[in-house]
């Protein structure tokens, strides 16, 4: 395949498939009318901040499906990887439509009683490519036996694993959990050296702590993915270019990997995310080869396609 954008093999690794959540979507039905009302005030300043479009009804499965098949084509991507999208055998239909230009990942419960069989469902029957977690949305600690099956067959097949740490959500979102920080990932990365665990958005707040985890295994990537506005709120000045050039400087370019969180349209891929982290990168002056490794190269490895 000929890509287009700047030449390079760009694949996201980190979209979010406009569906609905498959269970538990009470939680945001559930919160206090101010959360809400807040949560709405913020979101509309933000959308004026980055002048983004208000989102729309994304349609039928199908036609999201061909909207975002055509994002692909538009922006010379390789592949976009849904980290979620409505469950695991819905997200596999998905995929299905456009083998070609989509990866998807498991994205069930992890406290679920079978929560291992709808893994190996997701992985060996349906073609998912890892596994999607919010670690400050679970109930236990990460190494409860009772996730220890999901950690073994994750390691034998060498999968990854993107595991959200740090604030979740809008305003009145979460900023408190026992698992907000990636430091509560260590006992288990530390045990299952063969997963290979992708932080994303930098760390999400959580900065020191996911570069603590990243000098002490080497089994811990970091994903780029986002506005990663919570730069604004850390207690000294931080831009990309300091976020890029810390993990840089630490792990260097095989464990950085690129995505942008997108999701809704009418924005759908947020091209802004890949121009201003291919300026971070330029502005470092990397070599041109550890660019390539950042945008596409790490994500085709850790998806296992071949030829990486």
């Amino acid at each position: 395949m000929a890509v287009a954008y700047q030449g390079l093999r760009v694949i996201d690794f980190h979209v979010h498939f406009p569906a609905a959540p498959s269970g538990g979507g009470a939680r945001r039905a559930e919160r206090h009318p101010a959360l809400v009302a807040y949560d709405k005030e913020r979101s509309e300043r933000m959308r004026k901040e980055w002048d983004t479009p208000t989102p729309e009804p994304a349609g039928t499965r199908e036609e999201a499906a061909d909207r975002w098949a055509a994002e692909v084509d538009k922006y010379g991507l390789e592949r976009v990887n849904f980290v979620t999208g409505g469950g695991n055998d819905a997200l596999a239909e998905t995929v299905a439509r456009h083998p070609g230009k989509f990866f998807g990942m498991a994205h069930n419960r992890p406290e679920e009683p079978d929560s291992a069989e709808q893994l190996r469902h997701g992985l060996d029957d349906l073609g998912l490519k890892g596994y999607k977690l919010l670690a400050p949305t679970i109930g236990r600690p990460l190494d409860d036996p009772h996730f220890r099956p999901l950690w073994q067959l994750l390691a034998e097949r060498k999968k990854p694993v993107l595991i959200h740490f740090g604030v979740l959500g809008h305003a009145g979102g979460t900023v408190y959990h026992p698992l907000m920080s990636p430091l509560t990932l260590a006992p288990v990365a530390r045990e299952f050296l063969d997963i290979p665990f992708v932080i994303p958005h930098f760390g999400c707040g959580y900065t020191q702590d996911l570069l603590q985890l990243c000098w002490a295994l080497p089994n811990i990537y970091v994903d780029t993915s986002g506005s990663n506005q919570w730069m604004r709120w850390m207690p000294y000045p931080l831009t990309l270019e300091d976020l890029y050039r810390k993990f840089y400087e630490m792990i260097g370019p095989d464990r950085i990997v690129f995505g942008t969180d997108s999701s809704w349209f009418p924005r759908g891929f947020s091209v802004r995310y890949l121009q201003d982290q291919l300026r971070a990168c330029r502005h470092l002056n990397f070599p041109e080869a550890d660019v390539a490794k950042i945008f596409g190269g790490n994500a085709a490895k850790l998806l296992q396609m071949e030829g990486a």
